[in-house]
């Protein structure tokens, strides 16, 4: 499914980024190649998510699942305290809240000294993206977003074994996604629980000064395209769609493990962007910065 083509068949907003390599328990400490890995950050990102970790209402007819786990940072050993844990997912009729006050399967928590997080929540149900679109079935996920003062910002998904549709979907079946399909058990009181231990990358931030220069508005052919800065990663809104966000990889260029976007400085001022975006590449220049 081609996340332009399903904002213009479903109005849904629609993020991406970058969560999981290879990352195992050696019985003193995790072990691993990479931190963990991205994924898109999907249709329905709100920002300012209430700080509540059971988000099961009285009315809901959902599966309880309890999503815990500890936030480790880079070194892959020493937990990660006062991080901030966004979650958010789907009910169980396949609907995202994305208007009401009451924030609905949308919580945030912050960790403690030992790195852990632990949320209340029921498991989400696998749903079609555009109606009539068999390619457009997406398998049961959580979105998660985690943000810290001295780790990259991390978006990610976690899915769940078993799931038919996982095969299919481009971002599941990714190589990237195999360690973050996970088991869901049962604790000693028979509740269903998922635990996702995940470790942070080190922050590579770019100047204030070069994302001055690089953030504003960027004309694509007929598309207008506005690059804007949210804690250490780079939002990308495609015609007022907020669509992706990146991370810096040096050298002007950024990206989320799917696409890139990278930014020359002109003399005399102007800005040349090339963005890489569902495989096809796009040339625009920067003609509205925003005020100093």
């Amino acid at each position: 499914m081609k996340r332009r083509t399903f904002i213009k068949k479903s109005s849904m907003t629609v993020i991406s980024i970058s969560a999981f390599g290879t990352i195992q328990w050696n019985g003193k400490i995790f072990v691993g190649d990479t931190p963990t890995t991205t994924d898109i950050l999907g249709p329905f990102y709100r920002p300012g998510a209430p700080l509540v970790s059971n988000l099961i209402s009285s009315s809901s007819k959902g599966t309880p699942l309890n999503l815990t786990g500890t936030i480790f940072q880079n070194d892959r050993k020493t937990p990660l305290s006062n991080a901030l844990v966004e979650i958010w997912h789907c009910d169980e009729n396949a609907h995202y809240d994305n208007t009401s006050e009451d924030y609905i399967f949308r919580g945030a928590t912050k960790t403690g000294k030992n790195g852990k997080y632990d949320f209340k929540t029921i498991v989400p149900v696998q749903y079609q993206g555009i109606p009539n679109d068999e390619s457009s079935w997406r398998p049961a996920h959580i979105h998660m977003r985690i943000s810290s003062n001295s780790q990259q910002d991390l978006i990610t998904q976690i899915y769940f074994k078993g799931d038919k549709y996982i095969p299919t979907d481009p971002n599941s079946k990714a190589p990237q996604a195999a360690n973050r399909i996970l088991e869901i058990s049962k604790n000693v009181s028979n509740e269903s629980i998922v635990t996702f231990d995940i470790v942070m990358s080190k922050e590579f931030p770019l100047d204030k000064a070069a994302y001055k220069r690089i953030t504003g508005l960027y004309q694509f052919d007929n598309n207008t395209i506005e690059f804007f800065k949210s804690d250490d990663l780079l939002f990308m809104k495609w015609n007022g769609q907020l669509m992706s966000s990146f991370k810096y990889l040096g050298n002007n260029s950024f990206g989320d493990g799917y696409d890139n976007v990278s930014f020359e400085l002109r003399l005399g001022g102007g800005i040349k962007a090339t963005l890489t975006f569902e495989t096809k590449t796009y040339i625009g220049e920067k003609f509205l910065k925003y005020p100093d």
